[in-house]
C-alpha cells in the first residue's frame, strides 16, 4: 500500500491524511470516476466477449472432429494443428475488432468536441 511521505516542517492535516489513504467514493458505492449511473462496460462489449468466448471453445473443437476424419483420415496431429490455427484466427479476429472497436470510440469522441 502506498503512503505519502510529507516533508519536514510540513503540516498535513487528519482529513488530508484520511484522504490520502482511504479513496473517496460516493454514499451509494459507486466509483466516482463513473458517475453516468449506467453500467462501466457497454453491453456490446460484453456481447463482443461472450461471443468470442463461446468462438473460442466451439471453433477448435468443431475443426478438430470435423477434419479428423473427413480430411485427414484420422491424422490427429494434423487435425490438432488445424485445431490450433482455427483458435489463432479466432484470437486474431477478437484483437482486431476490439482495436476497430476503440478506434471508433476516438473518433467519435473527436467529433463531439
Amino acid at each position: 500500500m502506498a503512503t505519502r511521505r510529507t516533508l519536514k516542517g510540513e503540516k498535513v492535516t487528519e482529513k488530508e491524511d484520511i484522504a490520502a489513504i482511504v479513496p473517496d467514493t460516493n454514499p451509494n458505492g459507486a466509483n466516482p470516476k463513473n458517475d453516468s449511473g449506467g453500467p462501466a462496460v457497454p453491453g456490446s462489449v460484453i456481447a463482443k466477449l461472450l461471443l468470442f468466448t463461446l468462438a473460442m471453445v466451439v471453433a477448435p473443437l468443431g475443426s478438430y472432429f470435423l477434419t479428423v476424419n473427413a480430411v485427414f483420415s484420422g491424422n490427429t496431429t494434423f487435425a490438432g494443428a488445424t485445431a490450433a490455427v482455427v483458435a489463432n484466427v479466432v484470437l486474431i479476429t477478437y484483437v482486431l475488432v476490439a482495436m476497430a472497436e476503440d478506434t471508433r470510440e476516438q473518433e467519435e469522441a473527436k467529433k463531439s468536441q
